[in-house]
């Protein structure tokens, strides 16, 4: 059996953030029925050969997924057991923003078998999160965490975000000590990146903000791992932490080329050699699947050496890197290649261990760079 993740995509928020670049409509919560009923459309209706999957990880990311009433998710939930048999996830995930999120809603998650929260900090400052146009304050963030812990959430992660127009480490650090003292199990921490079709775009194309510079955020970034490993919280992917066995097993799923499927607008879903997604509109996804047609928007096959490169470059995601024995015998020599020039080119920032390939912590700072050196030419 093939370990396999399920996706579900929740295009609803309150309010849009500066500089989130997910396909997401604000202030429509007037659809969410609607866009329940369609989504349990696609998935009744989902074509495709499985029988060799093992789903054994569900996430519910957006959007704002705990917008969803409880029996509006387990009605959600009762159309994946009816398509695709009773499912026991392993680990089954709801992003939640605090502040949208009361101990009840929660308490029914847990009972509906949700086991694993992702709660979306970004930060314990009031300033930082005015400018990130988030909506709720720290005391929420907190308030949150300790009523997901009250509803059964052993394991809960907290995202928050570094890299914003003027922040120094003393600055990040204390996010990052706020954020350790609360203990959660898991933490994302992500570098903000200005992403076209986005405010935040707008704005830095404008001259209205400055963001550092590459040299200010590698500081922040190599600062972070260090303190997080010392807390505890070593770095198993590059802008994720986890204490042992907390790990988000439904990402890994990505970052190991492994199958998974997509439901909702904009999802992504992947069978080993193709590609295929959602259109990114909600309104043209709702018609498509109240009429039975698909909402799949485009397919692509991948080429052996797609799939190749893709694996190297996830791979050297995560502090595990890649296996050359997952690597076709007809390009391992290629492969093999590759990875001397990269270590010429690359001194001390490329790790070996038997056949596994991985980055260093310095490698970790160039990591697009080397993934696309050692890639093979298509």
């Amino acid at each position: 059996m093939i370990k396999s993740g399920i996706y579900i995509h929740f295009p609803f928020c309150r309010a849009k953030c500066v500089y989130c670049d997910f396909y997401s409509v604000a202030s429509q919560e007037d659809l969410v029925p609607r866009f329940v009923n369609g989504l349990i459309r696609e998935i009744n209706d989902f074509v495709g050969e499985i029988d060799d999957y093992q789903f054994d990880t569900l996430f519910l990311g957006g959007g704002t997924p705990s917008l969803l009433t409880p029996d509006q998710l387990s009605e959600i939930l009762a159309a994946l057991d009816s398509r695709f048999g009773t499912l026991n996830w392993l680990e089954a995930t709801i992003e939640a923003n605090p502040g949208t999120v009361a101990l009840e809603k929660l308490k029914a998650y847990h009972q509906l078998g949700i086991n694993r929260i992702s709660l979306g900090v970004q930060s314990f400052n009031p300033q930082n999160l005015t400018f990130l146009s988030r909506i709720h304050s720290a005391k929420e963030s907190r308030t949150a965490i300790e009523h997901a812990r009250a509803a059964g959430f052993d394991n809960l992660s907290c995202d928050l975000i570094f890299g914003l127009p003027g922040q120094t480490w003393t600055h990040w650090q204390q996010d990052l000590a706020a954020v350790v003292e609360l203990g959660p199990k898991h933490l994302s921490c992500y570098n903000l990146t200005v992403e076209e079709q986005t405010p935040l775009y707008d704005l830095t194309s404008a001259g209205k903000i400055r963001m550092p510079n590459d040299e200010t955020t590698a500081d922040l970034f190599k600062r972070t791992g260090d303190y997080l490993a010392e807390q505890g919280y070593p770095r198993y992917e590059i802008s994720n932490y986890a204490r042992s066995g907390f790990e988000c097993r439904h990402n890994l799923h990505y970052w190991r080329i492994e199958p998974y499927l997509g439901f909702g607008p904009s999802a992504h879903s992947f069978d080993g050699t193709r590609r295929w997604w959602n259109v990114n509109n909600l309104n043209q996804y709702l018609t498509r699947v109240k009429s039975g047609s698909s909402a799949v928007h485009e397919t692509e096959l991948l080429t052996p050496v797609e799939l190749i490169n893709e694996r190297i470059g996830f791979g050297l995601r995560i502090a595990e890197g890649f296996n050359l024995d997952d690597i076709p015998v007809k390009y391992r020599f290629q492969v093999e290649n590759q990875i001397e020039i990269c270590h010429k080119k690359w001194p001390s920032c490329l790790a070996s261990s038997g056949n596994r390939q991985s980055l260093t912590s310095k490698g970790l700072l160039f990591a697009d760079a080397i993934a696309v050196d050692m890639q093979l030419g298509i």
